[in-house]
């Protein structure tokens, strides 16, 4: 589903410019559920910019659901991930004036799809805002902003789910309840990569952790289990 060979990158100029990535080769199956762990400034969050087309490698290739993503202009990278990639992102990045439902409508309609609001209304009733769905996020507490933001992800039905640090500004007991949304998710056939810093939330979804350090893998492990304990 995911395969980047070789990939490295760099970002700022001159004397600033720091080596993020460096020569990363990963390999992901489709299902499959990985947690990437990494101090602060490892990369994580970059190398899941990259899975999305969002950052594109100074060298290597990224092929994500059998399209080389360094091949294709920012026109087709949209329309790809438009169709292929949820995104969610640890600050929500919901829209304020717009209702959870408008929210959760907003990739369906911008894909011209007729039944916008209906599929939304079903997203959000599968992540158990069925009575939330006319709130706004102000209205909404930071858990559910994230279940919005998660709906809107999954509304366009995507094969891969790029998640960082979903739980990153949530309490444990809120953040518990989206990491078994996610497996939930991921046991529906998507395949769903998190980055974050909490080593005891990775190691507690079983399959395969990715460690990285200073731009580098530094462990990967598949434990060929699939759950969240």
């Amino acid at each position: 589903m995911i395969a980047l060979h070789g990939v490295n990158l760099s970002l700022g100029r001159g004397a600033a410019r720091v080596h993020i990535l460096k020569n990363i080769d990963l390999q992901i199956e489709g299902r499959q559920a990985i947690g990437m762990v990494g101090p602060s400034g490892s990369g994580k969050s970059t190398l899941l910019m990259v899975m999305a087309g969002l950052e594109r490698p100074d060298t290597g290739k990224v092929i994500v659901a059998g399209e080389a993503l360094h091949e294709l202009n920012e026109d087709k990278l949209a329309i790809f991930r438009g169709s292929n990639v949820g995104i969610v992102f640890q600050s929500f990045h919901l829209i304020p004036t717009m209702t959870a439902l408008e929210n959760v409508a907003v990739p369906l309609e911008l894909a011209g799809a007729h039944d916008a609001l209906e599929r939304a209304a079903r997203e959000l009733d599968a992540v158990g805002l069925r009575e939330r769905q006319q709130h706004y996020p102000a209205e909404l507490s930071g858990g559910e902003q994230q279940r919005v933001a998660l709906a809107r992800a999954l509304a366009p039905g995507p094969a891969i789910l790029l998640a960082d640090e979903p739980t990153g500004n949530l309490d444990p007991s809120t953040s518990e309840g989206i990491m078994r949304l996610l497996h939930r998710i991921n046991r529906t056939g998507t395949t769903v990569v998190m980055a974050t810093h909490d080593r005891g939330i990775v190691d507690r979804m079983r399959q395969r952790v990715i460690e990285l350090d200073r731009g580098m893998v530094v462990r990967d492990q598949d434990r060929g289990v699939y759950g969240y304990a």
